[in-house]
C-alpha cells in the first residue's frame, strides 16, 4: 500500500461514523445504505488526490458523501422502482423513543435533498458557518433555510 492509499484507508476509517450516518439519512434500508457508503467511498478516492486540504477534511468527506446520495436519490426517484416486501420487520421496537424516531425520519425523508442534507448537518451539531461550506450557501441561508425547514416538518403530517 502507498502513502496515498494509506491516509485515505485512515481518513474512511476515522470518518466512518459521519459517512454512515449521512447515507442513513437518505435510506433505512440497510443494503442500500451499504451501497451509498461504498459509492462515496468510490467518489472520495477519485478526488481524494487533488483534495488540497482549503478546507477541513470533515466538511470535505460530508460535502462528497451528501453529493453522492442526493445524486443516487433523484436518480432512484426517476427510476421509480418498488422494492420488495416481507411486510414485517423483525427488529422493529415500539417504544415512544423509537416511534419518534421513525416519525422524524418519515418527515425528514419527505423533503427535499438539497433541504434534507441541510438538516442532517444540523443534527450533527455543525455550526452554521461549516453547514454553509459543505453545501455551498452562505451563513445567513443556511439560518433562513433551517427556519423553513422547522416549519415545514412542524405542519407535515404523519
Amino acid at each position: 500500500m502507498n502513502d496515498l492509499e494509506t491516509k485515505f484507508a485512515q481518513t474512511i476509517k476515522k470518518n466512518k461514523s459521519t459517512i454512515y450516518t449521512v447515507c442513513y439519512m437518505f435510506s433505512k434500508d440497510a443494503d442500500e445504505v451499504n451501497d451509498l457508503f461504498q459509492e462515496s467511498v468510490i467518489n472520495m478516492w477519485r478526488g481524494f488526490e487533488g483534495f488540497e486540504n482549503r478546507s477541513d477534511v470533515k466538511t470535505w468527506i460530508y460535502r462528497v458523501t451528501l453529493n453522492t446520495c442526493i445524486s443516487l436519490d433523484r436518480k432512484k426517484r426517476r427510476t421509480n422502482t418498488e422494492p420488495l416486501s416481507m411486510n414485517i420487520n423483525l427488529f422493529e421496537d415500539h417504544d415512544e423513543d423509537t416511534k419518534q424516531i421513525d416519525m422524524l425520519h418519515k418527515r425528514i425523508s419527505r423533503l427535499r435533498p438539497f433541504d434534507r442534507a441541510i438538516v442532517l448537518l444540523w443534527l450533527e451539531n455543525m455550526p452554521y458557518e461549516e453547514i454553509g461550506q459543505v453545501v455551498g450557501i452562505s451563513t445567513t441561508n443556511v439560518s433562513s433555510r433551517l427556519y423553513r425547514i422547522k416549519e415545514q416538518l412542524k405542519k407535515m403530517n404523519d
